[in-house]
């Protein structure tokens, strides 16, 4: 009887440990498959896209900015008909297409965040598209007294959590996949 005992205790023993165990892989799978996700349909395309938008201003501002790196719109004398035209050629073709698509990763892949809350960041950076939407509106209707958005670009912020956010998703990818460092 007590061999009896004995097994059915150890047959049990054996289920238990096999169930939590499958139990534990199947959550590792779900969050890798999560990680992938955020990777692959939000973090992954922000950090390229900020870094592109990056990449691209420095250029600009290197061929376009006034003596001394100033801004032609925080400058003592306004800007010049030529300034103004090339800036506005800069925002309405590359500048404000990329930062649309960053701003429509934002409201269609939230879900995909770190972050419990929407972080204040990538409102503002929705904020600033509606703003620099409405005066690109503007300029296609030949009014041409707004440059600017009414909302500030978050440019270092957005950087710097889509570079952080990459990369902290990245190491959890490799954890989850067993790698190490370096592999």
């Amino acid at each position: 009887m007590i061999a009896v005992v004995v097994t059915i205790g150890l047959a049990f023993a054996g289920y238990v440990v096999t169930y939590l165990n499958g139990l534990r892989l199947a959550q590792r799978q779900e969050r890798l498959a999560r990680v992938n996700r955020q990777l692959s349909d939000f973090y992954g395309p922000l950090f390229a896209l900020t870094e592109a938008n990056s990449r691209t201003f420095a250029a600009f501002w290197e061929r376009h900015s006034r003596p001394g790196g100033r801004s032609p719109f925080d400058d003592e004398t306004p800007p010049t008909a030529e300034e103004l035209t090339e800036w506005r050629l800069w925002v309405t073709t590359v500048f404000l297409p990329n930062v649309q698509v960053m701003r429509d990763l934002v409201i269609r892949q939230a879900d995909l965040l770190r972050e419990p809350e929407m972080p204040p960041l990538l409102l503002e950076l929705c904020a600033h598209v509606s703003g620099f939407e409405v005066t690109a509106a503007r300029w296609e209707q030949g009014h041409y007294e707004e440059h600017l958005s009414l909302v500030s670009f978050p440019s270092e912020d957005l950087a710097t959590h889509a570079r952080e956010g990459f990369s902290a998703l990245k190491k959890e990818q490799a954890r989850l996949l067993g790698r190490r460092r370096g592999s």
